[in-house]
């Protein structure tokens, strides 16, 4: 590489247009304050659509949820900017069993593990109304 030039840093994990479109959809179908993990797989290309896969745990009482959700971006052709999102749930059990029900979430094969995200970053809290004193 010539000197003076340099490869800018990859975005963080879980962010991007696609990301940024599912957690969106992801806020307003599951309630924020119950989700306490999320992790994404690395987001691959396939013709002119983007695809994206996330892996979310949610705290409901006393059992734990994990899901799967999962979209496709279009990135090129007329229908630019196409977005279909869906997501699954994939597994409950008792709040302590985190592990063994990521263990039933299915992954590709060929993948590398996902990478966690803070739960804030696509579930932020609610912003407080009241002014400040």
């Amino acid at each position: 590489m010539p000197q003076g030039l340099t490869t800018p840093a990859p975005p963080p994990p879980g962010t991007g247009d696609g990301w940024d479109r599912l957690a969106e959809a992801l806020r307003e179908r599951l309630p924020g304050d119950e989700v306490d993990g999320v992790w994404v797989f690395r987001p691959f290309r396939a013709g002119p659509k983007e695809y994206g896969t996330a892996i979310v745990s949610r705290v409901s009482g006393d059992r734990r949820r994990i899901y799967t959700a999962r979209y496709a971006l279009t990135l090129k052709t007329r229908a630019r900017g196409t977005f279909e999102w869906d997501l699954d749930e994939v597994g409950s059990g008792p709040v302590e069993a985190l592990e063994e029900l990521l263990a039933l979430v299915p992954i590709r094969v060929e993948e590398i593990p996902p990478v966690p995200v803070a739960p804030a970053r696509w579930f932020p809290p609610p912003e407080d109304d009241e002014p400040v004193a």
